[in-house]
């Protein structure tokens, strides 16, 4: 196709959608709407899905030692579980330690149930902290430690504990709430792009005698065709195009509003920076794509004259 002809194309598509002034605001409407609601729920599964890795990088195994363990025992279980290829890290605490962590957990109500304990009488154990790269992998990682102790003679292992029972629950619950959220999204979607390419084909339908004109003298079903074809994609690019602009500033003020709040409940919303790339990739491309594909369906349909 030569270079005069596509910028022909370009301008005839521009023309057409101010020409149809109504019909074209009807259906970047139709877009702006329904790529808001999917906008919406795609930032809300993006945050239920990033709280759900928030919780299970909480998850951690505690192995307690018994009372006065070797140094030398210590350190070799510490570089046995490190060396595991699941653990992302081993964090020592020790018994004194241990105590303050207790002190700061229980607070100023429970500070009278530790009153009299000091080094000299600690009944704390040592321990390790476990952290996991993949928190799936929990009990696998614990029963592995459970299998070190039990071949050590000297069973320096009192106890592993990762919260079990719990912790499968919690997984179980976060894999649903993803699944649930991805449902929603791609129904919403699938919404969205039935809307919109129906609106498009009423818009196009209002011009089906200008269609049958073109063929009549002469046009072939590929001159008359790309017209549509761009404006379907301008229409869906501009629609697509204010959605995200409207959708970041709102949830730009929804981020600053709630921070403080939700900070205090340690929980942290996906940042302006991490969704606004894949929302904007995400809504533009099909906006743009609805908008060709409503438009090339429909202009088939009226091309058998």
């Amino acid at each position: 196709m030569k270079f005069r002809t596509i910028l022909r194309h370009i301008r005839e598509g521009t023309k057409n959608i101010i020409r149809n002034g109504w019909m074209s605001f009807a259906s970047l409407s139709s877009i702006v709407i329904s790529l808001f609601i999917l906008g919406v729920f795609l930032l809300l599964a993006l945050n239920v899905n990033n709280l759900a890795n928030q919780i299970e990088s909480q998850v951690e195994v505690k192995v307690y030692l018994q009372l006065g363990v070797e140094q030398s025992k210590v350190e070799e279980l510490h570089n046995a579980i490190a060396n595991m290829p699941e653990v992302r890290s081993v964090k020592f605490v020790s018994k004194a330690e241990g105590l303050e962590l207790l002190r700061v957990s229980l607070g100023e109500d429970g500070k009278d149930l530790l009153e009299g304990f000091d080094e000299t009488n600690n009944p704390l154990p040592d321990s390790f902290t476990v952290e996991v790269i993949e928190p799936q992998t929990i009990s696998f990682v614990a029963n592995k430690i459970k299998a070190i102790n039990e071949a050590d003679p000297t069973v320096p292992i009192t106890n592993v504990k990762y919260g079990q029972g719990t912790v499968e629950t919690l997984f179980k619950f976060t894999t649903a709430v993803r699944n649930i959220g991805l449902i929603i999204v791609a129904g919403l979607a699938l919404t969205a792009m039935f809307l919109i390419s129906n609106t498009i084909k009423v818009t196009i339908l209002a011009r089906r005698r200008e269609i049958a004109i073109m063929k009549l003298v002469g046009a072939t079903n590929h001159f008359i065709r790309w017209p549509f074809f761009i404006e379907g994609a301008l229409i869906g690019l501009l629609g697509s195009a204010v959605t995200t602009a409207i959708l970041l500033v709102l949830y730009q003020q929804l981020v600053q509003i709630t921070q403080f709040e939700l900070g205090l409940m340690m929980i942290k919303l996906v940042t302006i920076e991490d969704a606004g790339w894949l929302i904007s990739g995400v809504l533009i491309a099909i906006g743009t794509l609805i908008g060709i594909w409503g438009s090339t369906i429909s202009v088939r349909k009226y091309l058998k004259v």
